[in-house]
């Protein structure tokens, strides 16, 4: 607020940081016209947009600068999550809902002569991670802020996202992402900031002015990273964490030698060859030169934040020796965990510490994440890839190794079997370094995602680690933020709730609990009904656009969106599908309830049978669709580009959530909590948060099936037989024979072999072991839905009991679990009070 120098007594809002209508207006205007050079008889709906963003950018920025301000001033630790993939979703409304801004910018929009919803679509959504590991992030770093903790995200400005999904003739199509192409508001570049990177080489021992024996890196080439910074806001606090991505860039772009000698191409060679590092999110990796890319990424963005962290800390402190009590570090999943090894590099090359004290250093910084159990998703590289990219780093490994298997070697001795399974270096056959090892070794906590998963970290993956290290093990459930999963993309519900138990809930998600006796009142379930129907409204016109396709807003929404992926088994899903259209067609007077099936996930691009689950689902599509004798009993839809903006339209209007996976192999999952968050109810096996959700909703509320994880691996034990389903449920036999007779594919019986192959052949995810179990559950979900009733009960009560699973939650478990770290709440100052902007020391 400045004051009028004429009239002190009338206080005029500053344009950047005011919150009345009026000044909004004015600043959207003042945007349009000086940072888009429009002015609005010309501007695009994507000029107006981009002012407003600029306009909401303003007022983060003095959360932002504040908020930095504080940490500077203050001795409090700092958490940094290192993740590889951040899936924000759009940031506009996101920020709206933050800031608690969301009525008084509608109307300055709308007085403006735009719409506010308009304005929101027509971002760019940046498209930083897969699935389910880039949106925790994201979650994450909400809760972060929200809870007023001191947090820094790293990760990589990738310049093309993962690839836009289109279908033609049912196949995915990958389409470039180009998120960056019209600019991005929400960032900041920090060029002043940039670090240098160093690849591939050689080493060279020597030794030190005091005698003490050193080695040096000598690389082959030296990247440049440019920080570009994005403030997280929390909600309806004045904290703004950081998120800092890193693009590449050449240390010299330009050979102005070369250029003269008449090598243009090779003039540039180093800048583009440079810049391919943070091109695209994850290449394909099948290939040598991709498996390349991937660990250079993972090493350039590590070292990057690793430097950045050391340049922050030695600003204010004289040494590194007390760099653990200022950074808690986090690794999400092992692809930072090269920061194990680059962290003891800079301590003991760069910074001259003895290895005992760096190694102190190293573990106590650390903690680490597991997210999987799959072994293709355990990474580890051949030692003559990471010898040849990362020379040095390879030495210290083997150091580490050393050190840590002649612990291990005292306290088993003669136990040649356990040092083999504890090594980093995984000698059996080719030579590979085993990333998640690293990070074991290298933290000082280690924590699954999931109750099931942290169990069976500990008797699988990492047991002979569990064994020595019983105290570094822990569970961290997964949560996800209900601001933007409930607040942001279902604003009907939100508001139904809040009318009837207040706001607190969206802070402290427990407070849903509040709901439950509302379960019982036939008025509020008939407001709960009303609800859903307007939003799967809104769902049927997007599939209608989308698709051409009309479907029933009063038909059961069957849904199971997520990362297309055999253990996800999307397969047996549109196996039921064609059991129930067998059936349609078998007896035309079955009364079912009307379903509309509706699928939605990315394959990765080398991953053919994934594909071709796709391809299957959407041929199975064109048959039901179109078959007179089905009408409106049954539609089936696989909507394109699934995506956070997807996912706000989908998880609201849900009525099932398909869980399906075989038993012990996801992790967590999050899409199950938003669905549930959402008022859908749940389909699925024992695996990962599913029962945790399952244990909070109520066994009641919760169609089960399917075999356990200890069923599943005596199955897989004894010899898993696909046939002897086959041959002994004829229900299966019947959905089976239909595709192999080319029914679904034009009479080509050979287009849908491979899959058919998988599933006869090694399927380690029992697709035909749990068809039937699943078949007649689906049946029960049927028969419970003709009950609206029950079901708009049994839905409150899924909502009033989601509060465990709320990101909030989870961050303040890390907190007091592994970060040891508390609040500090941030006081909004005016940076420019009396409007003298406020002078701030230039080596701060």
């Amino acid at each position: 607020m400045a004051f009028n120098t004429t009239n002190p007594l009338i206080q005029v809002e500053d344009d950047r940081t005011g919150l009345s209508v009026e000044t909004l207006k004015r600043a959207l205007a003042d945007n349009l016209f000086y940072l888009q050079g429009k002015f609005p008889g010309i501007a695009t709906k994507h000029d107006c947009y981009m002012a407003l963003a600029y306009t909401i950018r303003d007022r983060l920025l003095q959360r932002w600068l504040n908020t930095s301000q504080t940490y500077l001033n203050c001795d409090n630790r700092v958490v940094v999550y290192l993740s590889a993939e951040y899936l924000l979703g759009p940031h506009l409304g996101n920020n709206l809902i933050n800031l608690g801004l969301w009525e008084p910018v509608k109307q300055a929009v709308e007085e403006s002569g735009l719409n506010l919803e308009e304005l929101i679509n027509i971002e760019e959504e940046p498209g930083l991670g897969n699935g389910g590991l880039g949106r925790l992030a994201a979650c994450f770093m909400d809760s972060l802020a929200t809870l007023e903790i001191p947090a820094i995200g790293y990760g990589i400005r990738y310049e093309f996202g993962i690839f836009d999904q289109e279908i033609e003739d049912g196949w995915q199509v990958e389409i470039t992402d180009k998120w960056l192409q019209l600019g991005n508001p929400w960032e900041i570049a920090r060029p002043e900031a940039a670090v240098l990177v160093k690849l591939g080489g050689h080493t060279e021992s020597y030794t030190d002015e005091k005698g003490d024996y050193r080695v040096r890196w000598i690389p082959n080439n030296l990247v440049k990273g440019i920080p570009y910074d994005t403030p997280i806001l929390g909600y309806k606090v004045s904290t703004a964490n950081n998120l800092r991505l890193w693009k590449s860039e050449a240390a010299e772009s330009f050979d102005f030698q070369r250029f003269n000698m008449g090598d243009y191409y090779g003039a540039v060679q180093n800048k583009v060859t440079s810049e391919n590092l943070t091109k695209v999110l994850y290449p394909n990796d099948e290939q040598l030169q991709g498996k390349e890319l991937r660990l250079a990424q993972q090493y350039f963005f590590v070292s990057c934040s690793l430097q950045d962290m050391i340049r922050i800390h030695l600003a204010d402190n004289p040494s590194l020796e007390n760099f653990h009590e200022h950074f808690a570090v986090q690794l999400n999943d092992t692809h930072p965990s090269i920061g194990v090894a680059e962290l003891m590099r800079l301590l003991v090359d760069e910074h001259h510490y003895e290895w005992g004290k760096a190694w102190n250093i190293t573990q106590a910084t650390f903690s680490f994440t597991n997210h999987t159990l799959l072994p293709e998703a355990l990474e580890k590289w051949s030692l003559p890839l990471f010898s040849q990219m990362l020379p040095r780093h390879l030495e210290i490994i083997y150091e580490i190794n050393q050190r840590f298997l002649d612990q291990v070697r005292i306290k088993y001795p003669n136990d040649g079997d356990r040092l083999a399974q504890l090594s980093i270096i995984d000698e059996a056959g080719e030579k590979w370094v085993r990333m998640a090892y690293l990070a074991t070794v290298g933290s000082h906590a280690i924590n699954g995602v999931a109750a099931l998963h942290s169990q069976l970290i500990k008797e699988t993956i990492l047991k002979d680690f569990y064994e020595l290290w019983p105290e570094k093990f822990s569970n961290k459930t997964n949560g996800v933020t209900p601001r933007r999963w409930l607040v942001l993309s279902n604003p009907r519900l939100s508001n139904l709730i809040s009318s009837r138990i207040g706001e607190g809930w969206i802070k402290n998600l427990d407070e849903l609990k509040q709901l439950e006796p509302f379960a019982d009142l036939a008025g509020f379930r008939q407001d709960w009904r009303q609800v859903k129907r307007e939003v799967k409204q809104d769902l049927a016109h997007y599939i209608k656009a989308q698709s051409d396709l009309v479907v029933n807003p009063d038909s059961l929404f069957d849904v199971q969106v997520k990362r297309i992926h055999e253990y996800k088994r999307q397969h047996l899903n549109i196996l039921h599908v064609i059991h129930l259209y067998l059936q349609i067609k078998n007896n035309p007077n079955l009364e079912i309830s009307p379903r509309t099936f509706i699928y939605g996930g990315k394959a990765a691009p080398g991953y053919f049978i994934a594909k071709l689950i796709i391809k299957l689902i959407n041929s199975v599509a064109e048959v039901v669709n179109n078959d007179p004798a089905i009408g409106d009993r049954l539609k089936v839809v696989f909507l394109s580009n699934y995506n956070v903006k997807f996912g706000q339209k989908v998880y609201p209007a849900a009525d099932l959530s398909e869980q399906i996976s075989t038993a012990g192999k996801e992790a967590s999952g999050t899409g199950n909590m938003k669905f549930s968050m959402n008022g859908a109810l749940t389909i699925g096996t024992l695996d990962g948060a599913n029962i945790e959700i399952r244990e909070e909703v109520g066994a009641e509320n919760f169609f089960l099936f399917g075999l356990t994880t200890p069923e599943v691996e005596k199955t897989l034990a004894a010899g898993y037989q696909p046939w002897e389903y086959y041959n002994n449920y004829p229900d299966l036999k019947a959905v089976v024979d239909l595709i192999n007779s080319g029914f679904f594919s034009h009479g080509d019986t050979e287009l849908f072999r491979p899959l058919m192959d998988s599933l006869f052949g090694h399927d380690p995810y029992l697709v035909f072991a749990d068809f039937q179990a699943y078949v007649d559950c689906q049946h029960q979900v049927g028969e419970a839905y003709k009950d609206q009733e029950n079901w708009s009960r049994m839905a409150i009560l899924n909502v009033a009991r989601m509060g465990k699973f709320s990101s909030d939650r989870t961050i303040r478990e890390y907190a007091e679990d592994i970060w040891a770290i508390k609040p500090v709440v941030i006081e909004l100052e005016d940076l420019c009070p009396d409007g003298q902007c406020l002078l701030i020391s230039p080596n701060k």
